[in-house]
């Protein structure tokens, strides 16, 4: 698998990133160490989890394959802090550096090669928040920081005080939604990452499983969006809006004898600014859909189509 570096940083890192919000919910530990298995085999590096994921059992799942399963020193193992368990932001220094020393336990590592900023907390000054990424580097508790659903305003608030005083850990990833059903991002914080030399890691980068084709005849029985604690966040992406964009990949897969999902994946792998979408499967069987995306490269004509019908509609700024 290609690696790419992560923003304006010496880290390489896989162009495809595997995502384990399900650990421990809808993918058993068997299931997950088949995932990362098959992901490791192909070639990929960035595993991607978060202290909240699962109540903390995707980072103690991650653990436990780093420990009995793969060498730790073949991944480049990101994780997230910012939300407690309750749900309430909290980006506070104090909160930060305990969820980052409890992820650590978790995890059974010393260290993490890549920390996240989960949210962006407003009740908390930025300053404050940002000295918890120093110290983390500082301690050697992380090699490298980022942030995730940051909008550009904040992504570019972030960086630049980073960059203010020498000595400051810079920003290298900011991991976003991203897909051809949620081009919003391209607004403001596409050209925010960009600047400050932030690689893009996008989330749902498969319109949180729409642009598989999955549910253009209805709801499978055993889809993210017939169940329960899924179903709210898939259901935005099945409008007629978005139909229209699912018919025009699945056209396109046709045409290259591919599948939709390695149409939608290698689209939004090869954005600007892009380094690695970050992929969730339940199931090793879907995750060697994706793997297979590394061979397409779409071709100019079918990438200018896809990017016509998925084009946002005008606003201001």
């Amino acid at each position: 698998m290609e690696q790419r570096h992560l923003g304006r940083s010496g880290l390489l890192v896989s162009r495809l990133g595997l995502g384990t919000m399900s650990w421990g919910q809808d993918t058993d530990p068997d299931e997950a160490a088949a995932q990362l298995s098959a992901f490791v085999d192909a070639g990929g590096t960035l595993v991607d989890t978060a202290d909240v994921y699962s109540g903390g059992d995707s980072e103690r799942i991650l653990g436990h394959l780093l420990r009995e399963l793969v060498d730790r020193d073949e991944l480049v193992v990101a994780t997230k802090a910012a939300i407690r368990p309750n749900g309430r932001y909290d980006a506070s220094r104090r909160h930060l550096l305990a969820a980052l020393d409890a992820s650590l336990d978790r995890l059974g590592l010393e260290y993490v090669d890549l920390w996240q900023l989960h949210v962006y907390d407003p009740a908390t000054p930025i300053e404050e928040t940002l000295s918890a990424l120093d110290e983390a580097v500082l301690s050697g508790r992380t090699r490298y920081v980022g942030v995730s659903n940051y909008s550009g305003w904040q992504l570019a608030k972030a960086a630049a005080w980073q960059r203010a005083w020498p000595g400051r850990t810079p920003i290298v990833s900011a991991q976003l939604e991203y897909s051809l059903l949620s081009r919003d991002i391209e607004r403001e914080a596409v050209p925010a990452a960009l600047d400050a030399g932030a690689g893009l890691l996008p989330w749902s980068p498969l319109g949180r499983g729409v642009l598989t084709g999955k549910y253009r005849t209805g709801i499978p029985a055993d889809s993210r969006a017939a169940a329960p604690h899924f179903a709210d966040f898939v259901q935005p992406y099945l409008d007629e809006e978005c139909a229209r964009i699912v018919e025009s990949v699945v056209t396109a897969a046709e045409g290259l004898g591919v599948s939709p999902l390695s149409v939608a994946l290698s689209w939004v792998r090869d954005r600007p600014g892009v380094v690695a979408p970050v992929v969730g499967a339940r199931s090793a069987s879907q995750l060697s859909g994706a793997l297979e995306s590394e061979d397409l490269a779409l071709p100019a004509s079918i990438r200018a189509a896809l990017d016509d019908v998925s084009d946002m509609s005008v606003s201001h700024p």
